[in-house]
């Protein structure tokens, strides 16, 4: 359907008004999916009705997966600062692997070949 209609995408999300939820952006990616969308809703089961939805009218397999910043995961009372430096910078191997450490993996600064 897309592929002979490539604004059929931008066409359904203009007649689609889900209750409860709203269309931040959209997206074609490379990978897994071809194609993700950013929503704002006020509970999963908006999201539902919303995938179902743009599912029927666009004929497409959608997955839902509900998303909650990095730093409420730390919890109550702290953390949050560490929790998010080991998630910017995980440590290098320690222990020779045979795998890159995360140092191999940087370019090196002024190399702009």
């Amino acid at each position: 359907m897309l592929l002979r209609n490539p604004d059929m995408m931008l066409e359904v999300t203009r007649e689609t008004q889900p209750d409860g939820a709203q269309i931040l952006g959209q997206y074609a990616v490379l990978g897994q999916c071809d194609y993700v969308m950013m929503v704002e809703a006020e509970d999963n089961e908006a999201v539902g009705r919303l995938a179902l939805e743009l599912g029927v009218k666009a004929g497409l397999h959608t997955e839902t997966m509900p998303a909650m910043p990095i730093a409420g995961l730390a919890g109550p009372g702290g953390g949050t600062e560490e929790l998010l430096a080991a998630a910017a910078d995980p440590p290098a191997s320690e222990e020779p692997s045979g795998e890159p450490t995360s140092e191999e993996w940087r370019i090196p600064p002024g190399d702009d070949n």
